[in-house]
């Protein structure tokens, strides 16, 4: 059950505390696509997001984009909000989380994972060791094959508060 625990569980991209993270060593964040930076399958970036990517790059980290998805879907929004990407990452599986290290050249216990699903970037960012934080997904629009795992998050989901959770 750890492996399917954040550290942190909040509503959203803009409840994330950037300068407690920052205190505690964070210096960069890889984050999700789908339902954590836009709604599936779209690219619209909502305003609030891209000021956050911005208040985000000012305090000094570094962010990247992992997706499973296609690249041209990918390299589209990251274009938009000026960041390196990985798309097809094949998260969970660790190889992805190695790439977004030595691409931010930072330390495991320096990057934290952002993202709206459990079995992919909670449990590939805690296997790796990482800080990990679970959003809200931004709308209840997904993949098919996203939407055969929500059934099974519904089953870990009751046993999560939108609190920090203590790194073991």
């Amino acid at each position: 059950m750890n492996l399917l625990r954040p550290n942190l569980y909040v509503d959203s991209l803009t409840d994330i505390p950037l300068e407690r993270l920052q205190q505690q060593g964070i210096k960069g964040f890889v984050l999700d696509l789908d339902n954590t930076i836009t709604e599936w399958n779209k690219n619209e970036v909502a305003s609030e997001v891209i000021e956050w990517f911005n208040r985000a790059k000012q305090l000094g980290f570094k962010l990247c984009i992992a997706s499973n998805n296609k690249e041209e879907r990918v390299m589209q929004v990251a274009r938009v909000l000026e960041v390196p990407f990985l798309s097809k990452a094949g998260k969970p599986r660790r190889r992805s989380f190695k790439k977004m290290l030595r691409l931010l050249d930072l330390e495991v216990n320096q990057l934290a994972v952002i993202g709206d699903q459990i079995f992919t970037d909670i449990l590939g960012g805690n296997r790796m060791g990482l800080y990990t934080i679970l959003v809200v997904p931004l709308s209840s629009r997904e993949f098919i094959g996203t939407r055969i795992m929500r059934r099974f998050e519904r089953l870990v989901l009751p046993y999560l508060d939108k609190e920090e959770v203590e790194r073991p």
